[in-house]
């Protein structure tokens, strides 16, 4: 420190300051330098790995895909070869030909399905209901006991992958009349048997999941009367299936 009316003595210090500082920023600037370095090759090393990723699936995907289009290609040259026959042909299409045509390509269609891994599974007449792999379109009165709750007639096959339902078989249900003898009816005391379902033995009808029926109540209004824990039970008692 000076005294008064005397100036500040310079010793050399403020110099070597400014050089240490000056050398500091210089590392400073060479480690940053080298790390904007490590970064960009890190970014590239990134890129690269996903476009080499892409490209492996890319080729996984269509090696996947190639034996559904060798299928396929199949499939297209056997609808072409028989449209070119009918056309040239002038006698009318056999109906049995016609029918395995069909039938051809429905398992042409079915392998292509299998090389994806999607399998395709029957349904016999005559197998018993099953909620998990069958889905109801319809049920038919039926008069033998021993088919109750069948499957009378199939209108689709299912489909599963690895155990897994894809899609439901959808089948025809068979409900045992109940003007049959034996048969449980749910129609009132002193009802005429088969009054509950007015079903005719053979008669078809779509499976109904809502409930859109309504009648009026003492106010004349025709808003939906909520049923009762015993009529649902019934209901539930008499129906039986699923609607999946």
């Amino acid at each position: 420190m000076s005294t008064d009316g005397e100036r500040p003595v310079n010793d050399g210090s403020g110099a070597e300051v400014a050089e240490a500082l000056a050398a500091l920023s210089a590392q400073l600037s060479a480690r940053l330098d080298r790390e904007h370095e490590r970064a960009a090759h890190r970014e590239a090393v990134i890129d690269r790995l996903h476009e080499e990723n892409q490209r492996l699936r890319r080729g996984e995907l269509e090696a996947m895909l190639e034996p559904a289009r060798a299928a396929l290609y199949r499939l297209h040259d056997q609808a072409r070869r028989e449209s070119r026959r009918l056309s040239e042909s002038e006698d009318p299409p056999d109906p049995a030909r016609t029918a395995q045509l069909l039938a051809a390509v429905a398992d042409d269609v079915a392998d292509a399905l299998a090389r994806l891994g999607v399998e395709r599974y029957t349904v016999e007449p005559g197998a018993p209901y099953d909620p998990s792999r069958h889905r109801p379109v319809a049920v038919t009165s039926v008069a033998e006991p021993a088919r109750d709750g069948t499957v009378v007639t199939v209108q689709s096959d299912g489909f599963e992958r690895e155990g897994a339902i894809l899609r439901k078989a959808a089948v025809c249900v068979g409900r045992l009349d109940p003007a049959t003898p034996g048969a449980p009816s749910s129609a009132a005391p002193g009802a005429p048997s088969g009054a509950a379902s007015g079903a005719t033995p053979g008669a078809t009808a779509p499976v109904r999941t809502g409930r859109d029926m309504t009648e009026p109540n003492k106010t004349g209004s025709s808003r939906p009367r909520a049923a009762g824990r015993g009529a649902t039970m019934s209901t539930e008692r008499n129906t039986g299936l699923g609607t999946d």
